[in-house]
């Protein structure tokens, strides 16, 4: 029997000029040396520490990040790292890209899920799915999705290309990958989505950060924000990198890994909540913070808002790659 599916072609789309925005670039960006809300954590002194040394040696400075970490105006921020050589790797789920398209193309994003749902209009809009074009574009000339995307908001010159991190990424040659599950995101549901070049470009760029993983060892690993993509695409990489360094008699072991996020996870942050405690399922705690440091690594849970936490820690990475390398 042949299943039925739904017809695009049926859908209406409206151009994007026709929406409400929730989000202005103006009024979100944090920029180096800008104005900060005032946050302190006795983590960020060690992590901020501990990424200049990596990154100094050579090793692993990855972060996976969530959409609403963009969402909070913190690319730039992360665009002065990536110049610096201070973050090695940028994983993004599939809303963060697309909130870095948006910002690039008009400085706007976000809309209105409760009002837009229920006009059914969520999501249709004719510009944002042109980050379709893009990926498949960039599938077709093989590249992966992150770097696919970033090609054309730097050579057509998005109005406000300067503040994406996939442009800087492209421009730099700093992985910025994308890791998306199909069906999650607004560009999914139009015509134009090419599920195959989609599947093929950020699988792509699972193997990029599979092997920014092998390099690990004395490096950071830090989870902003995302609850599911995160912790779960680092646990596949890193059993993937440690297969291949065990026949090589070598171990990925020592390193320091973080979360940052909103939830109250008490005050035992070194070992996994029992399957009965609501805890257990929150996959940041169990997997970065308690599995996957077991055998000698040390992890970290900052509690608080992404606009305050990750400026903070920002500026004292730059205060601590700003003072003279001891001899």
């Amino acid at each position: 029997m042949t299943r039925s599916q739904f017809d695009r072609g049926r859908l209406s789309i409206r151009p994007l000029g026709e929406r409400v925005h929730d989000l202005q670039q103006p009024d979100i960006l944090k920029r180096p040396g800008g104005e900060r809300i005032a946050f302190e954590h006795p983590a960020l002194p060690v992590l901020a520490e501990r990424t200049v040394a990596a990154a100094r040696a050579g090793r692993a400075v990855l972060w996976a990040c969530g959409g609403h970490v963009l969402r909070q105006g913190s690319a730039p921020l992360l665009i002065d790292l990536m110049e610096r050589g201070l973050l090695g790797h940028l994983a993004l789920n599939g809303a963060g890209a697309i909130h870095d398209f948006e910002l690039a193309m008009i400085g706007q994003t976000c809309e209105s899920v409760a009002r837009y749902v229920s006009e059914g209009q969520f999501g249709l809009w004719s510009e944002t799915a042109r980050l379709n074009d893009a990926v498949t574009a960039g599938y077709r000339d093989g590249l992966g999705m992150g770097e696919a995307i970033g090609r054309m908001i730097l050579e057509e010159e998005f109005p406000h290309g300067e503040t994406s991190v996939l442009a800087a990424g492209y421009r730099l040659g700093v992985p910025v990958t994308i890791h998306v599950s199909i069906g999650q995101d607004i560009v999914h549901e139009h015509p134009n989505f090419d599920a195959a070049a989609t599947g093929a470009a950020s699988y792509a760029d699972f193997l990029c950060y599979a092997d920014t993983v092998t390099r690990l060892e004395g490096g950071v690993f830090l989870n902003i924000g995302t609850a599911v993509m995160g912790p779960e695409v680092y646990l596949k990489a890193l059993a993937m990198a440690r297969n291949v360094a065990h026949q090589d008699g070598e171990t990925i072991s020592r390193f320091t890994t973080a979360v940052f996020d909103l939830p109250d996870l008490g005050d035992d942050l070194d070992t996994e909540a029992p399957k009965h405690d609501p805890r257990y399922y929150f996959r940041p705690f169990k997997t970065i913070l308690v599995r996957t440091v077991a055998d000698g690594g040390e992890s970290f849970y900052v509690r608080g808002e992404h606009q305050a936490t990750v400026p903070a820690l920002y500026d004292l990475i730059d205060e601590a790659d700003r003072r003279p390398e001891e001899p």
